[in-house]
């Protein structure tokens, strides 16, 4: 099962023992705008028959909409309490970073360049032989942001997957600068220019015993740069390219030589992304890039997405949290069981629409 569906069965499991202390972790992360609204109607249900609910979230406004007090920690420590009546999502930022934070999310006016990326009536199949990707078309553009909302586990893994090289195609095209990729290994359809931050960075895009250093060429170390002769490691050179990582993309880690399952997930996914990024990438295909982040490694994520496509790069970006979609995104399409329901400009579309058709519902559209 996705993580969603996972995440969803868990929630109804807990709540059919008929608990009397309910400690959900970030349980809304893979659910969509309608399924939150369920589910916040359930917990104030426990509350009024006598019932105590622990909601950790890092998402504010959800915090502040179900909470009667909120507690915030950072580092392991609490550093204040306040009734959620008389908080704001910017006093709560500040408490949870220690700083203020602002945003600087500048959308420079862009006329999207040629199609880099061209899918056409493409099927994928799942782990279990079912169809997950049904006769799904559409490009994105140097010069923007595509964006493709959903809730996990309605294909878009097989789909990332696919044009990624990691799961082969049933049916149909995938076109990358003129070129047929479908087929091709992921080695290969990287060095045409493509940089995969994938959906679980622990499962997919670190290996977690390894060191910083080590894990910072994954897919690059057979580069010249990094090797001697023989094909022997420049250790030299890769410790002085993981220091650029580390002084470029503001990554906090105990040294080079540590275990990256050291660093914190915010960290981790610096790491990634630096990596990635550092490619020099014609198209980036970002998962659900944001995923379990503070705000602040949330904020600095999406304005190193932004960057990339002020700069003229091609974003795909997939991902289950709506506020995220509706700030990055020049386009969009929304993804139900495998189809989309939905393609257009940003502006075409209403949060309250693309919640719906993330649940299957294409009323008003």
């Amino acid at each position: 099962m996705s993580l969603g569906v996972q995440q969803r069965v868990e929630i109804l499991k807990v709540l059919s023992r008929g608990t009397n202390i309910l400690i959900l972790d970030e349980p809304t992360s893979s659910l969509t705008p309608i399924e939150v609204q369920d589910l916040f109607k359930t917990l104030r249900k426990l509350k009024a028959s006598g019932r105590s609910v622990v909601f950790i979230t890092h998402k504010l406004k959800e915090a502040i909409e179900i909470s009667d007090r909120i507690v915030v920690l950072r580092k392991g420590l609490v550093v204040g309490e306040v009734p959620a009546g008389q908080a704001s999502p910017e006093q709560l930022a500040v408490m949870m970073v220690g700083k203020e934070i602002t945003p600087h999310f500048t959308r420079r006016d862009l006329e999207p360049g040629d199609p880099i990326l061209i899918v056409k009536n493409l099927k994928v199949m799942s782990d279990y032989g079912t169809v997950a990707v049904k006769n799904v078309s559409f490009e994105v553009r140097t010069g923007e942001i595509f964006g493709i909302a959903g809730v996990e586990g309605n294909g878009q893994s097989e789909l990332v997957q696919a044009i990624t090289g990691l799961r082969p195609v049933a049916e149909g095209e995938i076109v990358f600068k003129g070129t047929r990729i479908e087929g091709l290994n992921p080695k290969k359809i990287y060095k045409m220019g493509i940089a995969h931050i994938p959906e679980d960075r622990q499962r997919y895009g670190l290996v977690l015993d390894l060191s910083f250093a080590e894990n910072s060429i994954i897919g690059r170390q057979d580069e010249p740069q990094f090797l001697l002769k023989l094909s022997r490691l420049n250790w030299q050179k890769i410790m002085e390219y993981a220091r650029s990582l580390i002084q470029k993309f503001d990554i906090l880690t105990p040294g080079l030589k540590v275990p990256v399952k050291s660093l914190s997930g915010g960290n981790q996914q610096k790491l990634v992304v630096g990596r990635e990024l550092s490619k020099e990438p014609v198209l980036i295909v970002a998962v659900n890039p944001t995923r379990g982040l503070d705000i602040a490694s949330t904020l600095y994520i999406r304005e190193l997405l932004l960057k990339m496509r002020n700069e003229g790069k091609a974003v795909l970006l997939v991902s289950a949290d709506l506020d995220e979609i509706m700030q990055l995104s020049d386009r969009v399409a929304v993804i139900y069981e495998g189809e989309f329901l939905g393609v257009g400009k940003i502006e075409e579309f209403t949060r309250e629409q693309i919640g719906l058709m993330m649940g299957g519902i294409k009323k008003g559209v």
